[in-house]
């Protein structure tokens, strides 16, 4: 990448180191180059994607979502068989199998494996930590991360409702706020609606420990998302990128976060379809709670696979709005990291560092 001219390349080296040391516990614990994490998205955050966010220096993480434990061995072995660097796996903890899928990453040495969707147990953490793995839980409030910690985490991803796909009810600049002054014991990466390097870097200041991206990454050279989904993302506005709303507040469900489309509206209609039955005695709680999640897994395969982003869920944060061009994965992350240390070493500059 090539620097302004009028940059003085001593500053620059001095803010990059700056940079390093800002975000070193989150290298130390990651074990890349830069502590920037792929968010675990089904469909995209496969073998390519994965190694190629740890190849260029971040850490890719597999999103398991519903695979078996062979459809999982696979994938690991595959992404190890194009990267002799970092990566983890994102393990859905309302996963029918999860303990046998916690079985395969730690028999393939995965070091490091993402707990999400709901608290995990603490037989969960405990049979990974024994395993010799690393822990990582989502937290969307302080009283969790603090039980979390409590539990045995390793680390922390606190993640604001500005990404895409499943999101909690809180924004990260509000989360960060909330949570980095006060936890201290375990690194805390931050996401949502993260798209520029000196963005991340003002999170490093508050106390974060690295950061993770999702839409970027998405639609990025070695997605292997449709065209047409990286072009629907190319063609969007941070406006366009918005919730599902709840329809009845008895029956809670996560709210998902994509490109409005016919498919957003079909959901509503879904959801709409579902809660009758569930409240004439059709469906029981948990299993209406499942038809509901299953449209999303058909409906974000159709358009990540398949190219509808019509009739499918192009599931993007707002930063989607910041896709303005599609990149190889390497030249996202020296972007980010150039706009990190160059805001780093302008405020050098403005404060006669």
């Amino acid at each position: 990448m090539s620097y302004q001219s009028n940059e003085n390349a001593d500053q620059y080296k001095v803010a990059r180191q700056e940079l390093d040391a800002l975000w070193k516990r989150g290298l130390d614990f990651l074990g890349s180059q830069v502590a920037i994490l792929g968010g675990a998205m089904s469909w995209v955050s496969e073998r390519h994607l994965v190694s190629a966010i740890s190849n260029a220096g971040g850490f890719g993480v597999i999103a398991c979502g519903a695979m078996e434990p062979s459809m999982l061995e696979a994938e690991i072995i595959a992404t190890q068989s194009m990267t002799n660097k970092p990566f983890g796996v994102n393990l859905i903890t309302m996963h029918p199998r999860l303990d046998e899928l916690i079985k395969v990453c730690l028999r393939l040495q995965v070091q490091h494996i993402v707990l999400a969707g709901g608290i995990p147990s603490a037989n969960s953490i405990k049979t990974i930590k024994d395993g010799g793995a690393k822990v990582m839980g989502f937290a969307p409030a302080l009283v969790l991360a603090k039980r979390l910690i409590k539990m045995g985490v390793d680390a922390l991803v606190i993640e604001g409702s500005e990404a895409g796909g499943h999101v909690g009810p809180v924004s990260l600049t509000v989360l960060a706020q909330e949570i980095l002054p006060y936890i201290r014991e375990v690194p805390v990466f931050v996401a949502g609606g993260l798209a520029r390097g000196d963005a991340i870097l003002s999170y490093l200041e508050m106390g974060a420990s690295g950061a993770q991206l999702g839409t970027l990454f998405a639609a990025s050279t070695e997605s292997i998302a449709h065209e047409k989904f990286k072009q629907a993302f190319l063609r969007a506005a941070a406006r366009d990128a918005i919730i599902t709303a709840q329809l009845d507040e008895s029956f809670p469900v996560i709210p998902v976060r994509a490109l409005s489309n016919e498919g957003t509206r079909r959901f509503m209609r879904h959801q709409a379809d579902i809660l009758t039955k569930y409240k004439n005695g059709v469906l029981t709680k948990d299993i209406a709670q499942l038809e509901i999640e299953h449209f999303w897994a058909g409906a974000l395969r159709r358009a990540v696979i398949e190219g509808d982003v019509e009739q499918g869920s192009v599931m993007a944060g707002q930063s989607v709005g910041m896709v303005k061009q599609i990149q190889p994965v390497n030249m996202i992350i020296e972007t980010l990291v150039h706009q990190a240390v160059t805001a780093l070493a302008d405020l050098q500059r403005r404060i006669g560092v």
